[in-house]
């Protein structure tokens, strides 16, 4: 494909708006010498004259009103969307789309959601509850919430915790009927509830940490599902034992409807972390998300310990 001429049409556009090539020159912050010496190129490109030069105006030419009439929309049309493109880049409204996991939800952007949208109440934050591994470019999301070991090649990450604290943990109905699992080999005698991920249908695999070493267990399984939510409701419910983060049962730990156990056999997991695409960088609804989160890092960690 030809490249367009684009600098020589703006000073040609320009010296016809202005009226003359100095009034070109100081409305495009350049000396006269370039404004001329950028016309002459233009039409030597062109082959043809575009201007006829008098001491005090310019006039055009039949070649210059005819590329006047073919430039002068385009232009304008390509300067609006420069300017709405800046507009969307320093905005402070909109909509921002973000995917996360029930559980980022919980502990990081509901106990800050408030104070958000009374800080801004002119930014659409639209939620995408979602446990897969989304495609946030496919998707047309701006940022997504992911654990450090899942994260996409090639995205910016930031983080927003530290390593995160799971538990095992059942209804205490449940552990008085059928007991409570001292040892991670207990389990092979109890009812166990297991995630499955929703992209690569594979079960979760559950990790202990025995004499330093990571060591899993496959206990017999008698409920799977692919929500973390519908696991925990299940724990509840008093169906079995469960896995799930830490800080997404505290309210039912706290008032005595789950209990954890082999506590001191725990593997940690990695910090959660915002993840983006580079040219989302600038977005100025997507920084301004960030800095909010940076601000507020005290009142959603406070949740997490």
């Amino acid at each position: 494909m030809a490249r367009a001429p684009i600098a020589g049409i703006e000073v040609f556009l320009t010296i016809v708006q202005e009226g003359t090539l100095r009034g070109a020159a100081r409305a495009l912050g350049v000396g006269a010498p370039a404004v001329s010496h950028q016309l002459k190129a233009l039409e030597r490109r062109l082959g043809v004259d575009l201007l006829v030069r008098t001491t005090r105006s310019v006039e055009l030419t039949e070649a210059g009103r005819t590329l006047l009439k073919g430039t002068a929309p385009a232009f304008r049309e390509i300067i609006d969307a420069i300017d709405g493109t800046q507009i969307i880049g320093g905005s402070s409204t909109g909509t921002l789309r973000l995917t996360m996991p029930r559980s980022a939800y919980k502990m990081i952007l509901g106990p800050v959601l408030t104070a958000f949208q009374d800080a801004y109440p002119e930014v659409c934050l639209d939620l995408s509850i979602n446990e897969g591994l989304v495609d946030i470019v496919r998707e047309g999301f701006h940022a997504g919430f992911r654990l450090g070991d899942r994260l996409t090649d090639g995205m910016v990450a930031l983080r927003l915790t530290e390593a995160l604290t799971p538990c095992f943990s059942a209804a205490p109905g449940y552990l008085d009927a059928y007991g409570r699992p001292r040892h991670p080999r207990d389990l092979l005698h109890h009812k166990c509830i297991r995630y499955r991920f929703v992209t690569s249908n594979r079960i979760w695999d559950w990790q202990f940490m025995e004499d330093g070493q990571v060591k899993i267990v496959e206990p017999p399984t008698t409920l799977v599902f692919d929500s973390m939510q519908s696991v925990t409701q299940a724990v509840r419910d008093g169906n079995g034992i469960g896995w799930s983060l830490r800080p997404v049962i505290a309210d039912d730990l706290e008032a005595g409807r789950l209990e954890t156990v082999l506590d001191r056999y725990i593997v940690k997991l990695p910090p959660f972390y915002l993840y983006y695409p580079e040219q989302n960088r600038r977005l100025g609804l997507l920084r301004l998300f960030i800095n909010f989160l940076n601000d507020n890092r005290e009142t959603y960690m406070a949740h997490l310990r």
